[in-house]
């Protein structure tokens, strides 16, 4: 897992040299179906990486989104109307049969349909019109890193090149390599791994772009170190869940500059007064009682390729402090097939 962490930056380093014309290619062709609806469909960690591309879709491009739920279709036999949509299944493996078959559904009902993988000869990229592959080369860990960041520049990349990179986007994206070998090379995830070495529940949040960090990094925690970790929109955590913070369940609040970080504010103020144990990761302000890892700040949208580095490092070290293996986590293996 460690392994795989560290050759993150060289992985986005990849895609913007290697992987951007092609995926410039399959942009181009998104744009001339000019689909009505794009519905994004995965599970586990890539289903994180479809929530962010999700965001960008409707807020980059203007067009109505949703992740699908595969057990309409493949336990209820439901088979939607998709003309004229663009159906997108995102997996690192591309070997899960719900999706394949979700993307067959959808291409035989009149969808156009986009298969987003580590693997271009799976089934996912056979059975799609189009295929983006991430680049990510071989992943040695159970607990996926390097795919999920690759997932999340490929969809940035694919959401971008449809309404158009201009100069000033690919002078920052051509920043993140960079940005991110500084950020893995901060120690302070790993320091505060032993702060959290006893906690029985742990809750993760925030809003926007976000989000999506906040979801995959409690399920880093779920399968590294068998945590109760409960993922919350900052909005969500307020209705209800805020309930349960207190000085002993830790709180771990992703919080940027943008419009989301900035929306969290009411949120990080009600944890204060609940005395709750708030760590903020992000380029964002933090309460003065928080503990907080800094990462640079970039514009909102590119956040999550930065923000969910030092939180699985922390779930690597975490995990390690408890007394786990985070390369053997029970009852799991690379390859979910889920019917």
């Amino acid at each position: 897992m460690a392994t795989d962490v560290a050759e993150q930056a060289e992985g986005y380093a990849r895609l913007l040299d290697a992987g951007l014309a092609p995926i410039a290619a399959v942009s181009r062709r998104i744009a001339e179906l000019k689909p009505r609806f794009v519905l994004f469909t995965a599970r586990g960690t890539s289903d994180h990486a479809a929530l962010f591309a999700a965001y960008l879709t409707e807020i980059r491009l203007g067009i109505p989104t949703g992740l699908a739920s595969p057990s309409a279709i493949t336990v209820y036999g439901a088979r939607p109307d998709l003309r004229d949509a663009l159906v997108v299944g995102v997996s690192q493996s591309g070997g899960s049969p719900d999706l394949t078959e979700v993307v067959r559904v959808a291409r035989d009902a009149g969808a156009h349909t986009l298969a987003v993988t580590n693997n271009p000869d799976s089934p996912l990229a056979d059975i799609a019109e189009m295929h983006v592959d991430v680049l990510a080369g071989k992943e040695r860990a159970v607990a996926a890193t390097k795919t999920y960041t690759a997932e999340l520049m490929a969809l940035l990349l694919l959401v971008e090149s449809v309404r158009g990179i201009d100069a000033a986007d690919r002078a920052e994206l051509d920043r993140l390599p960079e940005l991110a070998r500084g950020v893995l090379a901060d120690p302070t995830a790993t320091q505060l791994a032993a702060r959290y070495r006893f906690a029985d529940r742990l809750v993760t949040t925030g809003r926007g772009y976000a989000y999506p960090t906040a979801r995959e990094t409690a399920l880093k925690l779920m399968e590294t170190s068998y945590l109760s970790a409960l993922a919350f929109s900052g909005a969500d955590l307020l209705h209800g869940p805020l309930a349960m913070a207190d000085p002993d369940v830790p709180v771990l609040a992703v919080v940027g500059d943008g419009p989301g970080g900035k929306a969290m504010g009411e949120v990080l103020g009600r944890l204060a007064e609940r005395r709750a144990d708030v760590l903020t990761v992000g380029s964002g302000a933090a309460p003065a009682n928080a503990v907080r890892i800094p990462t640079p700040r970039v514009d909102e949208r590119f956040s999550p390729l930065l923000d969910i580095l030092p939180l699985q490092q922390l779930a690597l070290s975490l995990a390690i402090a408890r007394g786990e293996d985070p390369d053997a986590p029970r009852g799991l293996k690379k390859v979910t097939e889920t019917l």
